[in-house]
């Protein structure tokens, strides 16, 4: 069970679960409890442990009980001088302690409530080292007065004066290196965290590796972490404060090889700045949004993404307050057979659990229309330690002791149905947790008493045991088959990101979650109060305490709609999707099933991509006098069209391998060209503020456009319109509509629809299906427009400087831009969000893109291929001495011709 990868030896019973909660463990001696009775003097042999709160006395015979006694009900802690009698053996000193309460754990080395034995009682330990008695029992003193005093916050001041003062006199041992060799770069004193206890100690961090050294020499006298072996490093908030670090060598797992408590934020971010660092060499830092897209074109499961958000969110497996929070997604838990082609089967995902029954939200509505500012609608939380044991006692049992003082739950309170356990989230009026990833994972252990734990009897007389699973699982293993197969359906993966901006999006906080149902208790929330602000010790620690027992709201990732996920349709649900829009449309009708030349086309394309690294210099050809800005090409491949900067529009045969005509409009620059699907049309956009149609079959100009009052940047062409893009602000749309059948006869221009812009507009850009276009201006803003009726969709300003060139993906769901930011953008068509953003080393000039991977065209000349999924560049291939301006790739990905402003014509092959 990940949850419990920790290092504890198996071997020993002792554990950290054993201290009260905020309790440390300092240090232990060999020692002996002696017992005497009436008859004789009776020895055990253990480990006397002193801890901050109590003294807990650990037998080497596993069948005797661990004793512990609380310090706050010492009535007296003597020191007992060693007695030298001649008659008798030699009694060594020893500790005397005596005390009205004794608590009894782990009797017949069985995991049950402790046993509390109350009444005066006279305890006697001898140590095996006498010498250090007297120095024990003046630490013990030194712990019980702190544990007397009257305020909690007195106490706790002290206890971490008797810390930090031992870790003041103590440092790393560097004989732990593994090298001789390494070099160490820091240490500092810290605490390892683990769940619901900590353990303090020094971490030292060298040119090789991460260590932890335990004050106390447990489980283990260090922990080492080869850096090389890292794969994730999250700064984290610790009790409210930014003091927490959290270090995976694993890249999926949801449990950490190490977390860290910093005392101070400094030195936290020092040791995550070392690391990462080190890591740059070695991986990529993601975001939430790059992980985003790697979930959107399914290269993420929906369990995998929801982990990802979690870390990223600061929840982790050994903070049970922000313990990793995954959602209910199922209805159905009493059917015989679980149908997941019927949405009916699936929870409602767009609104939190307490919104799911109307009567019920109806009450707790009307309750918080009348309540004070500030004013909530849930009193209790989705995630909380208590709900994380409630599903984890039957393999954390020593957690729940260690929560609930060494008692489990009313039998009858106790996780012991999950039908049941959805029927009380759905009706109880305080009852609203969502789930944890174990539900989702691969050991059934946690539904199961393995361990034969005495769990209490139930109001009906039957012994709490396993858990009852859904008449449609026929054992353990099956439910949570069936539960991980629910989470990554159809349904789900449809509706996933309606639940994830409940969580961890922008219906979190504010009129969004007050709409959507969603408000819970302003304590719950990151920055809902400032405990250090909090002046009384004791108020600050109750205020403190509160906050990680009643569960915390997740960091916020996301503050516009999250994007749905890229699926294809298999079945018709009959719950309706929320999407209602051209766009909605639009998913479906890229997703329809095409024929099977259209698949085998996409595997083309896929496996073309899939070798982009492998493309070779076939020919060069220096054809122009300036900079090289357009390139078309005919359907059949033999004839190549370019323009430039030199106000000519210039033919290559591919076939006679030479240029054979160069025409010229004007005496301006040419700014772009394309080819119509006719074939026998060449457009060309010029600074002139003119468009020009140029016959192939007839070698002349056959029309001009008259089009726009400052240069025309761009055009796109598609199903007889034209849209043409313009400095002057605007991006115009005209029907071309030929007057006759012969391509020389003049055409006749329609103005459609004059889209206007707040800057001058420098390229746009249609989706294959011609339903969407994109525009981007100097300004740096792009401009999602609906072409059936000419109104935008999205306006997002991206970018901080003049955009060159954007595209749609193949699949028409996002936006590739980049700009002189040397910005490269990734944005969601559907919500507009800025999903990706790469800073790359100089300004990409022209791109072409499959959706993952992009060949850009740089201010260097060199082509770039960049996997947008890892934000790295994956091949840089030399190509021109100049930037590149202008790139074409043919339909099948196997042929890319490039230009650029050293004015040649570069032809490229992909070889297989």
């Amino acid at each position: 069970m990940a949850f419990l990868k920790t290092r504890e030896r198996s071997k020993e019973r002792f554990s950290l679960l054993l201290l009260d909660l905020e309790e440390y463990y300092f240090e232990q001696h060999t020692a002996y409890h002696v017992a005497t009775s009436s008859k004789k003097e009776r020895k055990v042999r253990g480990s006397f442990k002193v801890c901050s709160r109590s003294v807990i006395f650990d037998p080497d015979d596993l069948t005797e009980p661990i004793i512990k006694i609380p310090l706050r009900d010492c009535k007296k802690i003597e020191f007992v001088e060693k007695e030298n009698n001649p008659f008798n053996d030699p009694r060594p000193s020893a500790i005397s302690i005596s005390c009205v309460q004794v608590i009894y754990i782990k009797e017949s080395n069985v995991i049950a409530p402790y046993r509390n034995e109350r009444g005066p009682q006279k305890m006697t330990f001898q140590l095996d080292i006498w010498s250090k008695t007297e120095d024990v029992v003046q630490t013990l003193l030194q712990l019980h007065r702190a544990s007397c005093l009257e305020k909690l916050g007195d106490q706790t001041a002290m206890i971490a004066a008797n810390l930090q003062s031992r870790l003041a006199r103590s440092s790393f041992d560097k004989n732990c290196f593994q090298s001789v060799a390494e070099k160490p770069h820091m240490e500092c004193a810290v605490e390892m965290v683990l769940p619901l206890v900590s353990n303090p100690g020094h971490v030292c961090i060298t040119d090789e590796s991460l260590y932890f050294q335990p004050l106390n020499g447990y489980p283990e006298q260090v922990i080492q972490i080869k850096l090389h072996r890292v794969r994730r490093i999250y700064k984290r908030r610790h009790g409210l404060r930014p003091l927490g670090l959290e270090v995976f060598c694993t890249e999926n797992d949801f449990c950490s090889d190490i977390y860290l408590k910093f005392y101070n934020t400094a030195d936290r971010d020092e040791v995550y700045y070392y690391i990462a660092t080190f890591l740059e060499n070695h991986m990529t830092e993601h975001t939430a949004e790059s992980y985003m897209l790697q979930w959107q074109r399914g290269h993420l499961s929906n369990y995998q993404y929801l982990l990802h958000l979690n870390n990223l969110a600061d929840r982790s497996c050994n903070d049970l307050s922000q313990y990793p929070v995954f959602p209910w997604v199922l209805e159905d838990y009493s059917s015989a057979q679980l149908d997941m082609t019927n949405a009916a089967t699936f929870r409602d995902l767009s609104k939190p659990v307490g919104a799911l029954n109307k009567e019920r939200l109806e009450r707790l509505l009307a309750r918080y229309r009348g309540m004070p500012e500030p004013a909530f609608m849930y009193g209790s939380h989705y995630s909380s330690p208590g709900y994380v044991l409630f599903y984890l006692v039957r393999v954390a049992p020593e957690h729940m002791l260690c929560l609930q003082n060494g008692r489990y739950d009313h039998a009858d309170r106790m996780f012991n149905n999950i039908g049941e356990t959805w029927k009380n989230c759905l009706e109880g009026a305080t009852d609203f947790k969502e789930l944890i990833p174990d539900f989702y994972g691969d050991d059934p252990s946690f539904l199961e008493n393995k361990l034969n734990l005495d769990l209490g009897r139930k109001q009906n007389g039957s012994l709490v045991g396993d858990v009852v699973l859904p008449p449609w699982a026929s054992d353990a293993s099956d439910f949570l088959q069936k539960h991980k197969t629910a989470l990554e359906s159809q349904y789900v993966s449809e509706h996933l990101h309606e639940w994830i901006d409940l969580v961890f999006g922008f219906k979190q906080r504010g009129s969004e979650a007050i709409a959507a149902h969603n408000v819970f208790h302003p304590l719950t929330y990151e920055g809902g109060i400032d405990c250090d602000s909090i002046e009384d010790p004791d108020q600050r620690i109750a205020m403190l305490t509160q906050i990680l027992e009643f569960g915390q709201t997740p960091k916020q990732l996301f503050t516009t709609p999250h994007p749905q996920r890229i699926t294809p349709r298999f079945h018709n649900m009959t719950r309706s999707s929320s999407v209602n829009s051209p766009l909605s449309e639009l998913s479906s009708a890229s997703q329809s099933e095409d024929s099977s030349f259209e698949d085998l086309t996409e595997e083309s394309r896929k496996l073309a991509w899939a070798h982009m690294g492998n493309l070779k210099l076939f020919s060069s050809h220096k054809i122009h006098k300036e900079a090289v800005t357009g390139i078309a090409v005919t359907r059949d491949g033999a004839a190549i069209f370019s323009t430039s900067q030199d106000s000519t529009l210039k033919m290559y045969s591919k076939e006679l391998k030479d240029f054979q005509r160069s025409m010229s409009f004007s005496n301006m620059a040419l700014s772009s060209c394309l080819m119509l699907a006719d074939g026998k049309t060449v457009v060309c956009s010029s600074w002139d503020n003119n468009v020009y149609f140029y016959s192939i079959p007839y070698g002349r100009r056959q029309d001009t456009l008259m089009g726009h009052d400052d240069a025309v940047s761009e055009m796109c062409w598609f199903d007889d319109q034209l849209y043409t893009a313009s400095w002057d602000s605007t991006v115009k749309v005209w029907q071309c509509a030929s007057d006759g059948s012969s391509s020389h006869k003049r055409s006749q221009f329609q103005l459609l629809a004059e889209l206007e812009h707040d800057a001058g507009v420098n390229t746009i850009g249609l989706n294959p299906a011609g339903t969407l276009l994109v525009s981007g201006c100097k300004d740096g803003a792009i401009t999602i427009w609906d072409t059936s009726s000419y109104t935008i969709l999205q306006q997002i300003h991206c970018h901080t400087g003049t955009i060159h060139h954007m595209a749609f993906s193949p699949d028409s769901r996002h936006v590739l831009s980049v700009g002189a930011d040397c910005c490269m953008k990734v944005t969601d068509v559907q919500t507009g969000m800025v999903i990706s953003s790469v800073k790359a080393e100089e300004e990409q000039r022209c791109f072409c893109w499959d959706g993952n991977s992009v060949l850009c065209g740089g201010q260097s000349g060199d082509l770039l291929l960049w996997d947008l999924l890892s934000n790295t560049v994956t091949k840089r291939i030399p190509a021109h001495s100049g930037a590149v301006t202008a790139m074409w790739m043919s339909a099948l990905c196997s042929t890319v011709i490039t230009g650029g402003e050293d004015r040649q014509t570069i032809y490229w092959k992909l070889q297989s």
